[in-house]
């Protein structure tokens, strides 16, 4: 394979930087199996043989490494290793209607293109790791190369498996506090867990939970250098990021956009002032009183959860063990969410019935009969989002083996997902043109809307929009309403897989794995009365129903080909293939062929070649509706403005086919017991790439040419982008290429001092992207390097993540760097200001055993992540990769019994 010159200086860079640093708390090198337990995962594989390392490079996360950084989920604590990227960053959460969502993104190629999986089982709850109690979980294993012939659709970046702890005896319980510098996202962590065995240590039973309350942080502009900065001209054609943007067509109050009064805003009082524009660049202003959604919306949202999980294992027979789990979740909160405003598009009367005195003669006096109006309506219509999510699963598996070890298995597991979601306060369009339309009545003398003058029985409640405050509780109530949607969507899957080795070559026993899957997934969402009628001005949600079934069939087989000779001491191929039929799409194939082999002891090689596949899920097939904003730098006009965004679904999608190659070796020298490298080159090639193209992607898609793109965008009179669509498509190209590398260095802590006890541990973790690319027939963009701007696709060049960890009998210690490269704020738009430097965040934990009281081991531990309170680049809202919280820190304490 051949490597270009800038591709050979990259990797001699990431090479000399790797030795240096410490190393990561979290990935172990290569796939192990433990042959002293009965149960034998090998996630890459089918295949359980025991000792069987396969070839697809697989990272092994431990539950001890996943307590690093005391981070509030399993997600966020992977998203620390340089293959993920987080879907926003490990502490914010967003402020969509999936806020608070804690999915894992292998590669950066979308959260729908890794696979997640409990003990090799597909879940209810979205690939969202909230619903999983992380106090039962023992490791997490992932898979960083395709898997589909393995595992199914989805697993085109990989599979990430948790594996529970069935076995787990005794209990613990856990409590913790953190809170960050800046005296806000206060948390609230309990846990416990229990297990017991019965029935003379023929079953086990276990049970354990969680519980979370985050207070999250509020609002955005809390941080100096994330709220109300936007992109905005430069005046050379180029753009730059801004501070303290905010709107230039609205005013807390009211701001007259046109007539004899333009530029003047309303006070409390009805009176009026000058506007403060500050700098204005289209809709915006910089610097002034332009309002922002940023001065309320929260950075990281406040949320609640609790997860729990109970688990029963018996042996039937001495070859036949029954598996029964129940799993329950359900996170919920209420919280401030972003405003229904007027930008400049409001008509004024002269009549109106609450025009002040001197505004309405300063209109008769210049011959004007109305008005337009912008107004910031945080005393109208800023809504709240009131959202719960349940997540409950039930799953029975059985386990056996007969003759000469043959194993079996077969499972059945059915799972309900609901997403209820209340947001009152947004605008019902014909009300409020009704309200807004007010007069004095000729009989009464009062406010009335002017409709009731032509129809006695209108409930109509006028509204005064003229300064803060003005508007009446009885006029808010008739001018806004509540969105509201219930879904429920449901999963049945089942299969049966039997594994075995029938016969034996002269380098060893071959071994197959043979099974059959079929799933069911399906949505029902129901809106409310208003949603349906279409009745809000800015927001509602849309129905959706559907359902997709899947039928599959794999097969697996593991080859010794040569042993015990030079070069050839262990030689094994693997090859697996799966046929998956859909009701929506049909037939469609994926496999695997790879290759490893022990060129000398200690040094192993890897090679695989896969074609792996995803078909469309529920939301890419049947989603009907969404709603959202974006600020957008429009080429066309040479300016910024912030833009009604609308997506859905198609169920025309045809899934995704990618080409998967990881190459690479592990090294565990015996002349250096404790020390493993391990190096992987990976290439991942999908066409038909099922996505949504983000707002800004559009628009800059079309000013490079492509008119399909352009037909997606709605421009007004005056060219200024109104609306865009971004419904689902199957994209022509997306590609990444790559480097990961991990190096460990486990010792007895005495080899660096005789009276230290314990041991040390060293590990690193690094990643670099060559490329990561989007082509959609047209233009192409790559996004390595565009790493500032958090609803794009772009990756860091480098990620490396390093860590020093001692662990001693009574006191431990850990000690971790975050290295992330320099790299721009966002590649598809030219900004004088978005270089961003390179960054590295320091984390240190510390903990200590207390001595042992009653029979209860009590363990105090404290951590601190980004130890430094190092700012986040400017206008990095939501980023996946920097931190925008500060410094912060948990207390806790751990009790085993």
């Amino acid at each position: 394979m051949a490597f270009s010159r800038h591709s050979r200086r990259a990797l001699l860079i990431g090479a000399s930087i790797l030795p240096a640093a410490m190393a990561l708390h979290g990935a172990a090198l290569a796939q192990t199996t433990d042959d002293s337990v009965g149960e034998i995962v090998v996630t890459a594989s089918r295949i359980d043989r025991a000792g069987f390392q396969a070839p697809t490079p697989t990272v092994r996360v431990s539950d001890a490494d996943l307590a690093v950084g005391a981070r509030p989920n399993i997600a966020a604590a992977l998203n620390d290793l340089p293959q993920f990227r987080a879907t926003t960053s490990a502490q914010t959460t967003g402020t969509n209607t999936g806020a608070g969502n804690a999915p894992l993104d292998l590669r950066g190629l979308g959260i729908s293109r890794t696979l997640v999986l409990i003990d090799g089982r597909r879940f209810s709850g979205e690939n969202d790791l909230n619903v999983v109690p992380s106090v039962l979980v023992k490791g997490v294993d992932v898979v960083t190369g395709g898997a589909s012939a393995a595992w199914g659709s989805g697993a085109v970046a990989g599979v990430a498996n948790i594996m529970i702890d069935r076995n787990f005896t005794g209990g613990k319980l856990g409590v913790e506090g953190g809170i960050s510098s800046f005296d806000d996202a206060e948390q609230v962590r309990v846990e416990g867990a229990w297990g017991t065995g019965f029935a003379d240590g023929r079953g086990h039973f276990v049970i354990g939970g969680e519980f979370l309350n985050n207070e999250g942080v509020v609002p955005k502009n809390s941080r100096p250098n994330i709220g109300r900065w936007a992109t905005v001209p430069n005046g050379d054609g180029r753009y730059k990021l801004a501070p303290d943007v905010g709107f230039s067509n609205a005013a807390y109050g009211g701001l007259i956009m046109s007539g004899v009064l333009k530029g003047k805003a309303f006070n409390p009082d009805g009176s009026l002032r000058d506007f403060d524009y500050g700098t204005v660049s289209g809709t915006n202003s910089i610097g002034g009183e332009g309002p922002s959604n940023d001065d309320l919306s929260p950075l990281v949202t406040p949320q609640r959860r609790y997860a729990t999980m109970a688990s029963v294992t018996y042996d039937l027979t001495d070859s036949v063990k029954l598996t029964a789990e129940l799993r329950h979740s359900r996170m919920w909160n209420d919280y401030i969410w972003f405003g229904d405003h007027n930008r400049g598009n409001l008509t004024i009367k002269a009549d109106n019935a609450f025009l002040p005195t001197a505004v309405r003669t300063a209109l008769a006096n210049a011959g004007e009969t109305q008005f337009t109006m912008g107004r910031f309506n945080s005393d109208l219509s800023y809504s709240t989002i009131d959202f719960e999510r349940v997540a409950t699963q039930g799953t029975i598996a059985l386990d056996g083996s007969f003759g000469d070890g043959w194993r079996w298995s077969a499972y059945y597991s059915h799972g309900e997902n609901e997403n209820n979601i209340d947001t009152p306060g947004f605008l019902l369009t014909q009300n409020y043109a009704n309200a807004v339309d007010s007069v004095i009545s000729p009989t009464t003398g009062q406010a009335v809307c002017r409709v009731a003058l032509t129809n006695p029985t209108s409930n109509c409640v006028p509204i005064n929009l003229f300064g803060e405050g003005a508007p009446s509780a009885e006029a808010i109530a008739y001018v806004t309403g509540t969105p509201s949607m219930r879904e429920t969507s449901k999963i049945d899957v089942g299969g049966f897989s039997l594994r075995g080795e029938p016969f034996e070559l002269p380098a060893g026993p071959v071994s197959i794995a043979v099974g059959a899957e079929a799933r069911k997934e399906s949505v029902d969402r129901s809106v409310g009365a208003l949603d349906t009628a279409k009745a809000f001005t800015s927001f509602s949600f849309s129905a959706m129903s559907g359902s997709f079934t899947v039928k599959e069939a794999f097969a697996e087989v593991l080859a010794p080909v040569v042993r015990d000779v030079p070069v050839f001491n262990k030689l094994e191929i693997n090859a697996a293939a799966r046929i998956s039929d859909y009701d929506t799409t049909g037939s469609i194939w994926s496999w695997k062929l790879g290759a490893t082999n022990e060129f000398f002891p200690g040094f192993r090689g890897r090679i695989t070649q896969s074609r792996d596949i995803r078909s469309a899920n529920l939301t890419e097939l049947f989603t009907t509706s969404t709603t959202g904003y974006n600020t957008i730098v429009d080429p066309v006009t040479n300016s910024s403005v912030y833009v009604l965004t609308n997506g859905g679904g198609n169920q025309a999608l045809e899934p995704e086919t990618a080409k998967t190659f990881t190459a690479g070796f592990v090294y565990s020298p015996p002349q250096l017991p404790g020390f493993n490298v391990s190096v992987d080159y990976y290439n991942i090639d999908i066409d038909d790439v099922i996505t949504t193209i983000g707002a800004q992607d559009i628009v800059t898609r079309c000013a490079a040419g492509n008119q399909d793109m352009c037909s997606r965008i709605t421009r007004d009179g005056a060219n200024t982008i109104t609306r865009i669509v971004s419904t689902y498509v199957n994209l022509s190209n997306y590609k990444t290429d790559g480097v990961d590398v991990e190096m460990s260095y486990s010792m007895d802590a005495s080899r660096v001092h005789s009276s230290l006890d314990g041991r040390l541990r060293l590990r690193t973790v690094g990643t670099w992207v060559n490329n990561l690319t989007t082509n959609d027939g047209v233009s192409e963009i790559d996004y390595v390097r565009s790493q500032g701007y958090s609803f794009g696709l772009g990756v860091p060049e480098f990620r490396v993540v390093s860590s020093l960890d001692y662990s001693g009998p009574v006191f431990g210690a850990n000690l971790r760097a975050r290295y992330i490269s320099p790299g721009n704020y966002n590649n598809t738009v030219d900004l004088v200001n978005g270089h961003i430097k390179a960054y590295t965040y320091v984390d240190l934990g510390v903990r200590a055993k207390l001595p042992e009281v009653g029979g209860y081991n009590v363990e105090l531990y404290a951590n601190a992540t980004n130890l430094f309170d190092k700012e986040p680049p400017i206008g990095s809202l939501y980023s996946p990769y920097y931190d925008v919280i500060g410094r912060y820190v948990t207390l806790g304490a751990r009790m085993r019994f």
